[in-house]
Order: C-alpha cells, then sequence, then structure tokens
C-alpha cells in the first residue's frame, strides 16, 4: 500500500517541478511571439489604402534631403517617422511588406514595453494582463500593420509612459533624463503625444518628490516642441480637413469601437463590439468596485502586501490622469474650434489606457477566479477579431491592388476614382497620373471606380458608345468597366460628372492618351 501511495503521488509532483523549471518570464516571451505571429505573418495580404500608397507616392524620393523637403508640402506629422520610413525603403524597397516593416517591428517591441509598464506600477499580474491586451488588441495590430505613423507613435507613448512610471517610483537623474528622451522621441513621432506628455507634465509638477527634480525634463521637452513649431506652421494642417466634415458626435461614438474591435471593427456590427466590451467591462468594473470598497473590507492582496494595493491604487490615478489628457484635452480644443480630433490620433493614449485596464482586472482578491475568467474571455474575444481582419475582406482596407490586377495588362484607359483610390490605383498601376481639368483622352476604355456607398447612376455609360462589359467587386471597392468599339476623345470635366461615389473624384489617364482640347 505504501508503494502504490508513493506511484500516485509521483505525477503531481513531477508537474510541480516541470512548472518552476520555467523562468517566471516565459508569458513575456509567449506574448511577444504571439504579437510577432499576429503582425509579421500577414503583414503583406491587405492593399495600401490612400495614406499608405500616398508615401511612396509623394514623400519618399531617393535622396533624404528630397524626402525632408516634402514634409512641409504634403504631411502634417512630425519627422521621425519618415526617417526610419526612409531607410527602410532605401533598404527594403516601396513594397507593401518593406514599407510596413517599421510598423510591425513597433507594434511587437510594444508588447514588453507594456509588460514593464505593468511590473512597473503594480505587479507581474497587471504585467502580463496589459502585455496581453497590447499583443492581441485589434486596434494595435491594425496600426501594426499600417506603412504610416501610428505604429511608431503607439511605441513611443509607451516608451514615454514607462520612463514616467519609472521616475514616479524611484526619482532620480538618470530616470529624468530617459524619460525627456522619451518623450522626446513621442512628440517627434505625433503631434497627439504633446496632450500625453502633459498630463505626466502636470502630475511631476504637483507631485512633491517630482516637482524640482523633473524641471530639467520638462524643459527639455518644451524645447522640442518649439523646435517643431516651424515644420508645423509650415504644414497648416494640411490634410485635415476631413476629420471637420465627421460629425463630432460620431468621432466620439467610435472611440472605445477603436479600441474595441479595431479601425474597421465598425463592419462587424455593434454587436459584436458589444460581446468584447461585456467580460473586459465586468472585469475593470469588479477591480474597481474592490478598490473603492471600504480598507477594512477590502481583500488583502496576496501575501498580506498592504503596499501592493496602495500601489496598485496610486496606479490607477496616474494611468487615469494620462490618458483623460491624451483624450480630454484634444477634445476641449475640438470643442473650441481647433478639431484635429479623429480616433486614430488617439492611439497613443489608448496604451496608458491598457496599463488602466489591466491594473483594474487584475485586482488582487483571495481564492476568487472571476475577474481572471472574465479578463480571459475579452483577451480570447479580442484575439477572434484580430484573427477575423485576416480572412475577412469585409473588415480589411480597401482592396485596391485586387482592382489594379484584374484590369487587362497592356490597356491604355482612363479611370475615374473616389479621391481615396486615386494613391493606391496610381501605386500598383505606375503610369496613371491625374488628368487636369482642361485636358481630354482619346480612348477606347474607361474604368468607374470606387469605394460604397453608391451613386444611383453607378454603371451608366460614362460617355457616348462606351458599353459596360464588366462590374468588379473587391469587397466594397467597385470598378465598372466600359469599352467603345474605337477611341474616342472624352473630357476630364465629362469623366469627373460620372463619378459613381459620393466623394470627391479623381481622373487619371497616362500622357499617352491625352489630347489638347
Amino acid at each position: 500500500m505504501p508503494a502504490v501511495s508513493a506511484v500516485t503521488e509521483a505525477p503531481p509532483a513531477r508537474r510541480e517541478v516541470a512548472v518552476a523549471r520555467l523562468p517566471r518570464w516565459w508569458p513575456l516571451a509567449a506574448l511577444t511571439a504571439l504579437a510577432a505571429v499576429l503582425r509579421f505573418s500577414t503583414l503583406g495580404i491587405q492593399s495600401f489604402w490612400y495614406d499608405e500608397a500616398f508615401t511612396p507616392l509623394h514623400v519618399l524620393h531617393p535622396s533624404l534631403i528630397a524626402t525632408l523637403e516634402a514634409l512641409p508640402r504634403t504631411e502634417n506629422s512630425p519627422p521621425l517617422w519618415y526617417l526610419l520610413e526612409w531607410f527602410d525603403y532605401r533598404l527594403l524597397g516601396t513594397g507593401e511588406y518593406a514599407l510596413r516593416l517599421p510598423s510591425a517591428i513597433a507594434g511587437t517591441a510594444l508588447v514588453p514595453v507594456a509588460w514593464a509598464i505593468g511590473r512597473q506600477l503594480a505587479d507581474r499580474a497587471a504585467a502580463i494582463a496589459c502585455a496581453a491586451l497590447i499583443a492581441v488588441g485589434p486596434l494595435f495590430v491594425w496600426y501594426s500593420q499600417e506603412a504610416r505613423v501610428y505604429g511608431l507613435f503607439m511605441l513611443t507613448s509607451g516608451l514615454a509612459t514607462l520612463a514616467f512610471v519609472r521616475v514616479l517610483r524611484e526619482p532620480s537623474g538618470r530616470r529624468y533624463a530617459v524619460f525627456a528622451i522619451a518623450g522626446a522621441l513621442c512628440l517627434l513621432s505625433h503631434y497627439f503625444g504633446v496632450f500625453i506628455l502633459a498630463g505626466m507634465a502636470a502630475w511631476l509638477l504637483v507631485d512633491r518628490r517630482t516637482r524640482r527634480g523633473s524641471l530639467p525634463a520638462l524643459a527639455v521637452l518644451v524645447l522640442v516642441g518649439l523646435a517643431l513649431l516651424p515644420l508645423i506652421s509650415a504644414q497648416g494642417a494640411r490634410g485635415t480637413q476631413w476629420i471637420g466634415k465627421w460629425a463630432l458626435t460620431s468621432r466620439i461614438e467610435e472611440i472605445p469601437g477603436y479600441y474595441l474591435t479595431g479601425y474597421s471593427g465598425a463592419h462587424l456590427g455593434h454587436s459584436i463590439a458589444v460581446l468584447v466590451a461585456l467580460p473586459l467591462l465586468a472585469a475593470v468594473a469588479l477591480g474597481l468596485s474592490r478598490m473603492l470598497a471600504r480598507p477594512a473590507a477590502a481583500p488583502p492582496a496576496a501575501g498580506g502586501d498592504a503596499d501592493l494595493l496602495a500601489r496598485r491604487r496610486r496606479a490607477v490615478w496616474i494611468t487615469l490622469a494620462v490618458t483623460a489628457a491624451g483624450v480630454l484635452i484634444p477634445l476641449v480644443m475640438a470643442l473650441a474650434g481647433a478639431d484635429y480630433l479623429a480616433p486614430r490620433n488617439l492611439v497613443g493614449a489608448m496604451v496608458p489606457f491598457s496599463a488602466l485596464v489591466a491594473v483594474l482586472a487584475t485586482w488582487p482578491a483571495p481564492r476568487d477566479a472571476l475577474a481572471p475568467a472574465l479578463l480571459a474571455v475579452a483577451l480570447l474575444a479580442l484575439l477572434a477579431v484580430t484573427v477575423t481582419v485576416d480572412f475577412d475582406p469585409k473588415v480589411q482596407r480597401g482592396n485596391w491592388r485586387g482592382v489594379a490586377h484584374s484590369l487587362p495588362r497592356g490597356i491604355q484607359r482612363a479611370m475615374v476614382v473616389n479621391q481615396l483610390g486615386s494613391a493606391p490605383l496610381r501605386y500598383y498601376m505606375p503610369g496613371l497620373k491625374p488628368l487636369p481639368s482642361g485636358s481630354s483622352v482619346r480612348t477606347r476604355e474607361i474604368v468607374l471606380a470606387g469605394e460604397e456607398p453608391l451613386r444611383e447612376s453607378a454603371g451608366r455609360s460614362p460617355a457616348p458608345g462606351f458599353k459596360l462589359v464588366k462590374k468588379i467587386d473587391f469587397s466594397g471597392v467597385v470598378a465598372y468597366r466600359f469599352v467603345a468599339p474605337r477611341p474616342e476623345v472624352v473630357s476630364a470635366r465629362r469623366l469627373r460628372a460620372r463619378n459613381i461615389t459620393l466623394l470627391h473624384a479623381d481622373v487619371l489617364a497616362p500622357e499617352s492618351i491625352r489630347t489638347a482640347r
């Protein structure tokens, strides 16, 4: 009998030894690997959309000087991302995978940064939760796969947040210097970084422990901001007019949806967003109720560490203050008339917000697995949305690449496209150029293309003699091919009037078919 008992007890002992052999940082390695798989394995499956295609067409040049000179004329962001993108372009070219690679690297690197933020703010549980939210969150994956500034902005926002919480935990000259560098990188990545840093600066100045020591670091950030003013003035809010045409209330409503289901998650429907939100909100609400409970009734932390609960309470207020500054300051500015509040400009503030969610959702409670279970369900839901984007074209970027590749090669045609399709088609179909208003073309083929919704007149002939031969539909990006028996002269004005979408239209054509009129 004793021998039998010894045999039956051996497997649990071996399991404990096996678990003990795993390093404590194995969840970080696993989450970073998962983040890399989600970002790199599907980096090139989606077509470029307008902003991505605009970069290689108009911003990137063989000369770095020419690229930097183009920024005031073409862009509305600081220069750091364009410097990185230029080196990437010179090394790897202008393919989708190549130009998105810096964003994918930044998005993957953000996971260990998020882990460190959670660890500095609270404990290992918060670190795991924060890193997991970043690793699988649809918003974070989406902008890690876009050849624009937002992936870098999220990373530099995360670095600034990490440096900030390290200063608060143990102020020192070295940590202030690191905060100044991280904050400067954040400012050089995206102008909305100033709002996040404003919240951090306010906290540092209010806290007696950091008020005096933070002054040199804050002075550095002010100098960097002042140095950017000439570029801001030259750019003149270029390309931001669309923001004011989008109702402010709609933009505010989109912000939580962006976090839960990503940039294009609205196509999944509000019910999906609600299903993703419910377990996350429940976990956060449960943690908040425990935090606000009376100290005598509040459950002690693991090991009776009362200091951990105090750290967590402070962490909640810190991350809430930084997130509120990053979101509410641009909202107040929008209400005051300086309206640049687009949900995607707030992605930097979503990093401290994720830390806030992580701290609350992992609030310690002995013998209670409800909050971890809710958080696990929420993370699985976020992962499911992220994976859905890889398989459902309806929630991907408009497939302008598919339209370009579906058209027969070697035909000189005129194309009428909504403005958001102009840059992608010029990228995928080299030789197309905008047709001036007073010009005409002599052609046998006209293509009308755009993203839904379409006008009722879509599908009608753009000019006498042209008949519809094919309709192409790539999950919301629609193109109509019209062919005439012989070349006909059609004016740019007439072509533009046949725009099939509700957006402004561009007319594209190669130089070889243009005629004077």
